[in-house]
């Protein structure tokens, strides 16, 4: 077998390792050319009875869905199939002739302009929109609809993009791993891969140019995939697909066996791991052994695919059965994160020209304050029958002023200690001043990026100014970590990047004191921290900052990590006892949450518009 290709490099978005036979996903269905139609109501028939196949699929692939996230994202499609505006639309392009694939082609491509015209998550909803025309094509053609292949053995799949339909009903014992040229780290692909529990890496650029070229050369065609690291290589041989397969299998090994201990480094500081959710739903089958508790409750899943706000009692119904399900644990409340690229029509804000820099978040309050008002009385009232600490921030704040006025708000209502998100860099330039009106600050790695870089975040084509190892990215929240111990405060990531084991220990370096993210997420993270150190994570932090881009900061760390890994490991020392309940910290030391962990485990090894826009409901989930 020839050399294989250089490395290719994506966005690692579901951790985890691979190697095996590479697969591609089946092309959809070729456009034929324009008939000329006769009958109008005949295509016009034809084209709703294809949307309802398509619905009807979508419909009992949900009812079949392997997890609830796949189970919304694919009713959330079917909904899109079933919305009485293509039937119209599709009405007025068969009146004037068309026939009905073209007529379906049409419709459907005008709903895509628009969204990729919007930007932002809405950009990444137009996937959604042209799989299900190629699956209403391919049913008005008589032709099967398209899907993933199924060679009767394990493989690694491979695609420009893979649509919500095909990922959500993978099935994790036939499937390895995930990859595709577009995409971003909260597309569908990224979020059901996490889910399944399947290594995935999305906007790996050049990836089916190299697949073409070495499947020139060889018919025996395999790759290696690391969904932590985002390397791909295709065209490995038996000697590297065996290493990496045993490496695999000694990584999810050891996971299985890791400790259930709260989040602790080898030399036992302490970091407090959370987990991100929706609703009372996501925590149903999360292990939450060791976990400080929830640090990010996404509230705006209870608003969106509404037309009239959610009344006071099914609110507070809402956040108590989260925080009776917490249990005595911490719940951080993200209170609406709405407007822009998750429109809400009862909030009825004016069409903006770039909705990314507009209204959203805590700025919807500003033409909508008893929005606001109204869900912080409900959280309050939800509180006050709990043993849960709730406590509450604001996302999309870039002022003090902003800060201020979302805590006075809190306090009117009974929350003491809110806090605030810091995505965009004015928050967290200003750090210091945010701190001295609020509890907190949490950390939004995903818009913190987006903003900082400014790289639309859906992006596929820029996957290394995504990157959470930015240096620019890193300094900005080292400089909120400062702020934090100079205030005595704790600062969280709640982003994508918290979830990444290879970052954390690098963010606990920075000063972060809570990392959050996807329970399945937790037991790669808790230990990659428990084998290292505080003081190796604070040298790599330096190195990383000191880095000239992200896939420098990444080599340092890894040259530290080989440098560092003939030297002996400091004892663990014993814990001592713990505070009473209620003890604030010292300025600078993250709360006690239980003991440390006995011993170091080894090192890791490493309109349908509409309808489209409020799906966003079944996927995004979105870090800030």
């Amino acid at each position: 077998m020839p050399n294989p290709p250089e490395p290719l490099r994506g966005l690692g978005v579901s951790p985890g390792l691979a190697a095996g036979p590479v697969l591609p996903m089946g092309r959809p269905p070729e456009l034929p050319p324009p008939l000329a139609a006769t009958d109008p109501r005949y295509e016009l028939a034809t084209a709703v009875n294809a949307l309802e196949a398509v619905r009807a699929d979508l419909a009992e692939r949900a009812r079949n869905a392997p997890t609830k996230d796949a189970r919304d994202v694919l009713e959330a499609q079917a909904a899109i199939a079933a919305d009485p505006m293509l039937e119209s639309d599709l009405g007025v392009r068969t009146e004037r002739g068309e026939d009905a694939v073209h007529a379906l082609h049409g419709t459907f491509d005008e709903y895509r302009r628009v969204l990729l015209e919007a930007g932002a998550h809405l950009a990444e909803r137009a996937t959604d929109l042209a799989d299900i025309a190629q699956r209403a094509i391919a049913v008005a053609l008589g032709e099967p609809m398209p899907g993933v292949p199924a060679p009767g053995h394990p493989f690694i799949l491979i695609a420009d993009d893979l649509a919500p339909a095909d990922t959500a009903t993978l099935d994790p014992a036939t499937v390895l791993a995930l990859v595709t040229e577009r995409g971003g780290p909260t597309s569908h692909t990224a979020i059901l891969a996490r889910s399944l529990g399947l290594p995935a890496v999305v906007g790996c650029g050049g990836l089916l140019a190299s697949l073409t070229a070495v499947s020139a050369e060889t018919s025996d065609l395999r790759a290696t995939v690391d969904g932590t690291t985002g390397e791909v290589r295709i065209g490995v041989g038996d000697d590297e697909v065996a290493s990496h397969q045993q490496r695999g299998e000694h990584l999810k090994a050891r996971l299985a066996n890791a400790s259930r201990q709260p989040g602790s480094t080898a030399d036992g500081h302490r970091v407090d791991l959370m987990v991100n959710i929706g609703s009372a739903a996501d925590l149903a089958s999360a292990d939450l052994t060791g976990v400080a508790g929830v640090g990010l409750f996404r509230t705006e899943f209870l608003f969106l695919e509404r037309r009239t706000e959610p009344g006071f009692d099914e609110q507070v119904s809402a956040y108590r059965e989260v925080f009776d399900a917490v249990g005595d644990r911490t719940v951080i409340v993200r209170t609406l994160d709405a407007g822009a690229d998750k429109p809400l029509p009862f909030l009825g804000l004016a069409d903006e020209p770039n909705p990314a820099l507009g209204v959203r978040g805590f700025r919807t309050a500003r033409w909508r304050p008893e929005v606001l008002d109204t869900q912080l009385r409900a959280i309050a009232a939800a509180a006050t029958s709990t043993r849960a600490t709730v406590r509450v921030m604001a996302p999309m704040i870039s002022t003090a002023t902003e800060a201020a006025d979302f805590a006075e708000r809190a306090g009117r209502h009974g929350l003491a200690n809110a806090g605030v998100m810091v995505e965009v860099p004015a928050a967290a330039l200003r750090a210091s001043a945010l701190l001295q009106v609020a509890g907190f600050l949490s950390i939004g790695t995903n818009d913190l990026s987006q903003y900082t870089l400014a790289v639309d975040r859906q992006s596929g084509d820029l996957p290394d100014l995504l990157d959470p190892w930015q240096p620019a990215l890193l300094e900005l929240i080292a400089m909120c970590t400062r702020a934090g111990r100079e205030a005595g405060k704790s600062v969280s990531v709640c982003g994508e990047a918290a979830a990444d084991p290879l970052l954390a220990p690098i963010l606990v370096g920075l000063g972060v004191t809570r990392l959050s993210m996807s329970a399945r997420s937790l037991p790669a993270v808790r230990e990659a921290l428990s084998s290292h150190d505080l003081a190796d994570c604070e040298r790599m932090a330096e190195r990383a900052l000191a880095a000239a881009d992200a896939a420098q900061a990444r080599a340092a760390v890894a040259r530290a990590a080989v440098a560092r890994g003939a030297v002996n490991r400091p004892a663990v020392p014993q814990p001592g006892p713990l505070p009473p309940p209620g003890t604030p910290p010292q300025p600078g030391t993250p709360p006690q949450t239980g003991s440390p962990p006995p011993s170091a485990p080894p090192a890791p090894v490493g309109s349908p518009t509409e309808a489209a826009a409020v799906s966003v409901n079944a996927d995004t989930r979105r870090g800030g």
